[in-house]
C-alpha cells in the first residue's frame, strides 16, 4: 500500500483498507490468510496504520470516522478479555502486566496447522511436550508474521523450544498503541471526548511500559519481555518498532542505532537476528519490512546518515538480485550480496510487495 499510495493509485488503497475492513466486519479481525483455516489467528494489527495511510494520501480526516467501527472492532478483538485480568494474569491476546495492559501472539486453535499439519505432528512427537501447548505456539509464531525465528525459540536454537504465547513482543505492542491513538483521534474527531480520552490513556500507559519495561538497559535495546518481566534474551531486529512508531526517548533511540550500527548492518541490508539457524526469519535473511521499519525509524530520530546507509545496501542487493534474474523477491540474503535467501518452510517467492513497495519507496528517497 505505500508503494501505490507512492505510485498515485489512491484508488486501489482505499479499495484494499475496504477489503479489509469487510473482513474485520464479517469475521471480527483480519484474519492470517483469505482462507476458512485461518479463521484462528490474526495477522499483526496494521489496519490502523492502513486507514492512516489512507487519510493521508486522499487528504481526508474523515477517512478515520469512516473506518471508526473496524478500528474499534478490531481492537477488541486484541482486548478480548481484558476487564476480567487481575495483574499477572493472561487471557488469549492480552497480558495484564504489572497494571498496564499488553499483548501477545495467540491463537485459539490447539492443533495442527491445516497448511504444514504433518510437520507439526512430526515436531509435536519429536519435542517431548504437550501437543496441544506446541501446536499453540507454533500458530501463535505464524500469527506474529516471523514464521518461524529463534526470536520464539526458549534455547535460541530448536523450534521444540517455541514459546511464543509466553512473550510480550515489542513490535505488537508498539502497533497497538498506534491503534489506540488513531482511535483517540477518531473519537476526537467525531466529538466523543470520554472515548478519547480513554483511548489516550491507554496509549499513554503502553508508551510507558515500552520505554521502560521492553528496554533493556544493559543492552540498549527495546527487547520482547517474557511474560515474567524479564527481556528475552535473543536481539531482534524489531528493536527498531519503538523507533518507527515515535514511541521512544532520544537517548533511547540513539542507544538503538548504535547497536543496529554495530551489530545488524550487513552488506545487503539490515539482519533479522544474528544467529543463523536454518528459518527463514534469521540470519543471513532481510527482509523489505523490517529495512522499512528500521529505515523510517532512524530518520525518525535524527540518524538519517545511518538510516540512508542501510537503504543504499538494501536496494543494491535487491537491484543485484534483479539484474541477475529479473525479479524481485520475499526476501534476501543480506551477508552475500546476489545471492539468493533460503530458509524456511518453503522456497523463496517471486514478486512480493512489500519488496516492490519498500524499493521503490527508497529508490525515490535516495534519488538513486
Amino acid at each position: 500500500m505505500l508503494g501505490l499510495a507512492h505510485s498515485g493509485r489512491q484508488a486501489l488503497v482505499a479499495h484494499m483498507v475496504a477489503n479489509f475492513a469487510h473482513l474485520i466486519d464479517r469475521i471480527g479481525f483480519i484474519p492470517n490468510g483469505n482462507r476458512t483455516y485461518y479463521c484462528t489467528r490474526s495477522q499483526p494489527p496494521f489496519f490502523a496504520l492502513m486507514v492512516e495511510l489512507l487519510a493521508e494520501s486522499q487528504q481526508d480526516e474523515q477517512i478515520y470516522l469512516q473506518y471508526l467501527p473496524q478500528l474499534e472492532r478490531e481492537y477488541q478483538f486484541w482486548m478480548a478479555g481484558s476487564n476480567e485480568l487481575k495483574e499477572g494474569q493472561a487471557h488469549r491476546r492480552v497480558v495484564n502486566h504489572q497494571g498496564t495492559l499488553l499483548n501477545r501472539y495467540w491463537d485459539d486453535a490447539a492443533t495442527p496447522r491445516q497448511e504444514s499439519h504433518s510437520e507439526d505432528v512430526e515436531l509435536a512427537a519429536a519435542s517431548h511436550r504437550d501437543p496441544a501447548e506446541i501446536y499453540r505456539e507454533i500458530r501463535a509464531a505464524a500469527e506474529s508474521g516471523w514464521d518461524f525465528s529463534i526470536r520464539w525459540f526458549a534455547d535460541a536454537q530448536t523450534m521444540a523450544t517455541i514459546r511464543t504465547t509466553q512473550m510480550l513482543p515489542v513490535d505488537l505492542n508498539a502497533l497497538l498503541h498506534r491503534l489506540e491513538d488513531r482511535l483517540s483521534h477518531a473519537h476526537h474527531l467525531a466529538e466523543n471526548p470520554t472515548q478519547a480520552d480513554f483511548y489516550r490513556t491507554r496509549a499513554t500507559h503502553r508508551q510507558q511500559a515500552i520505554q521502560t519495561g521492553f528496554f533493556d538497559q544493559k543492552s540498549g535495546l527495546f527487547t520482547d519481555l517474557l511474560l515474567d518481566g524479564h527481556p528475552a534474551p535473543t536481539p531482534t531486529a524489531a528493536t527498531a518498532f519503538p523507533l518507527f512508531l515515535h514511541l521512544a526517548t532520544p537517548d533511547q533511540a540513539t542507544q538503538v542505532a548504535t547497536y543496529l550500527e554495530a551489530n545488524f548492518l550487513r552488506p545487503g541490508g539490515w539482519a533479522s537476528t544474528l544467529i543463523e539457524s536454518g528459518q527463514q526469519w534469521d540470519a543471513p535473511n532481510g527482509w523489505a519490512p523490517l529495512q522499512w521499519a528500521i529505515y523510517q525509524g532512524l530518520k525518525n530520530y535524527g540518524h538519517q546518515d545511518l538510516a540512508n546507509q542501510g537503504a543504499h545496501r538494501w536496494a543494491k542487493n535487491c537491484l543485484t538480485v534483479f539484474r541477475q534474474t529479473g525479479k524481485l523477491l520475499e526476501k534476501y540474503n543480506i551477508e552475500q550480496v546476489g545471492t539468493l535467501a533460503a530458509g524456511g518452510e518453503y522456497q523463496v517467492q517471486d514478486g512480493f510487495g512489500w519488496t516492490n513497495a519498500t524499493l521503490l519507496r527508497l529508490l525515490d528517497d535516495l534519488a538513486l
